[in-house]
């Protein structure tokens, strides 16, 4: 047998077991576990006492933006700025 025969016999074989196993599990699915209920949602009020005190800005001080791109920079411009872009540093 050539390295091609080879080749195709095992790519064969191997689609065949794929089909064998699709049928087998089509027919004897398993039943899924129970899910749990989703947990009650917090109010707002809980959510800002466990945060701590919120220290107040510097008067002179601008917010940031504060968006971020994929490698982790965070935008300089000022929060809720108009322009389109961000600009990352």
């Amino acid at each position: 047998m050539s390295k091609m025969d080879n080749l195709r016999a095992m790519r064969e074989a191997r689609y065949a077991e794929a089909q064998r196993r699709a049928a087998a599990s089509s027919t004897a699915s398993r039943p899924r576990p129970p899910v749990a209920p989703p947990a009650p949602a917090a109010t707002k009020s809980t959510k800002a006492t466990s945060k701590g005190p919120v220290e107040p800005a510097a008067p002179g001080a601008e917010e940031l933006c504060g968006h971020r791109n994929m490698s982790g920079r965070t935008c300089t411009r000022e929060k809720g700025h108009a322009a389109k872009s961000h600009r990352y540093s």
